[in-house]
């Protein structure tokens, strides 16, 4: 190389300086642009390449048939994603484009990942699950008790899914002395939801229907929702029989299981509620004989030691003895019940001899006696006090120490 045609440029470049960018510099720049732009973004793709690292973030390609970007979901995001991630997953992200500086490479920082159309159903999801929650239809006091020991099961789901299978093989295993009615409707897809009420609706009219079984196995979003459709709520909570839930697995959670008496998390799970074990509730049973039998024993033993501490005590032994002291005790309060009537006579006998005798002193009887006689008039046998009362041939009545006279008033002195 020809150094003389080399300084003359670099002797311009340091003229410019200012102008020159490393490489740390242009990339800072462009993320700064790619930040400010492209800073809430919405993007759709396929998952791939995923790496999980111990660190807990996330590392994928996100591709559509043309191109590709790289995306990362920072611990503090990952741990609250509520599906299993995989690659050729097609999701819905949310979040913001940036660079990796030490590879010079863009990629968009997530802050949201959904599968694809989980936005909207669950949108539709929770709409809904407020709207009833209002309501009422989730509230505990309008669920039903399930049975203990059912008669007879109503089971509303696909024939050919493998729910059913599940079920009917829990059931025979644990108590096959059980009848079942199986009412097959589609599980997913349009109508099945009309066709899942439907049959509510018509289990119902059966009297003889102990509990019903609604439900299926696992699945999408999609393929569970006509669970989660308001037909099928309120058909569960009108529903005179109680219903037990059973929608897809564990972590799936539906307007059916929710508006349901029980919910159960798996179609197996299900079949556990409805019926006991056989043998357990045999030997539960044989448990409680044989404790009802030691406690009839032990009563009868109980009571047997009882009688016999009675025949041998001491009334037994002399019956008419605790009647002769009673009787003793009657003749003392008899002796003292008399003594006290004939003190008590006897004080009122003297009380009344002193009345008599204050009496008969004061009495005009005894005034009389002494030669002093009282006049009254003869109709009215009232006492005279005053001659002015009387006119002349007045009729009065004279009573003497001993007996009366009637006299007629012929003259009046002063």
């Amino acid at each position: 190389m020809n150094m003389n045609n080399v300084l003359p440029f670099l002797s311009d470049a340091v003229k410019n300086q200012k102008k020159i960018l490393t490489v740390s510099g242009i990339t800072s720049k462009i993320r700064n642009s790619l930040e400010q732009g492209f800073s809430h973004v919405w993007i759709i793709g396929e998952v791939s390449n995923l790496k999980k690292p111990s660190s807990g973030h996330l590392y994928m390609t996100l591709k559509d048939e043309n191109s590709q970007i790289q995306a990362v979901v920072f611990k503090s995001v990952a741990n609250w994603i509520k599906f299993d991630l995989k690659d050729g997953m097609e999701v819905l992200v949310f979040g913001s484009v940036t660079v990796y500086e030490p590879r010079g490479q863009y990629q968009i920082i997530i802050d949201t990942i959904e599968p694809k159309g989980f936005g909207a159903l669950q949108q539709a999801f929770l709409k809904l699950k407020e709207r009833l929650g209002k309501e009422g239809l989730f509230d505990p006091c309008h669920k039903k008790p399930i049975p203990l020991l059912p008669k007879k099961i109503a089971i509303v789901t696909s024939l050919t899914g493998a729910a059913i299978k599940d079920i009917l093989n829990v059931i025979n295993r644990r108590f096959a002395r059980v009848e079942i009615l199986i009412y097959p409707v589609r599980v997913q897809g349009e109508g099945a939801a009309q066709e899942i009420a439907l049959a509510i609706e018509d289990l119902n009219t059966l009297a003889d229907i102990d509990v019903m079984i609604v439900g299926r196995g696992g699945g999408s979003l999609e393929d569970l929702w006509a669970f989660n459709e308001e037909v099928v709520a309120r058909s569960i909570y009108a529903s005179k029989i109680p219903i037990v839930s059973a929608v897809g697995h564990e972590i799936d959670v539906t307007i059916s299981d929710l508006v349901a008496d029980k919910r159960a998390l798996t179609p197996t799970e299900a079949a556990e509620l409805v019926v006991p074990r056989y043998d357990q509730l045999k030997d539960a049973l044989s448990k409680i004989k044989a404790r009802l039998i030691q406690s009839l024993y032990n009563k009868i033993k109980t009571d047997r030691a009882r009688l016999l501490r009675v025949e041998h005590s001491f009334p037994f032994k002399k019956p008419f003895d605790r009647i002769h002291r009673l009787q003793q005790v009657l003749d003392e309060k008899m002796q003292r019940l008399f003594m006290l009537c004939t003190h008590t006579m006897k004080l009122e006998k003297e009380r009344l001899t002193g009345f008599a005798n204050r009496l008969e002193s004061i009495s005009p009887l005894k005034v009389l006696k002494r030669g002093y006689s009282i006049t009254t008039t003869l109709h009215d046998d009232i006492p005279l006090k005053s001659s002015k009362e009387l006119p002349f041939g007045t009729k009065v009545k004279t009573r003497l120490c001993d007996g009366s006279f009637v006299s007629s008033v012929i003259e009046i002195a002063e």
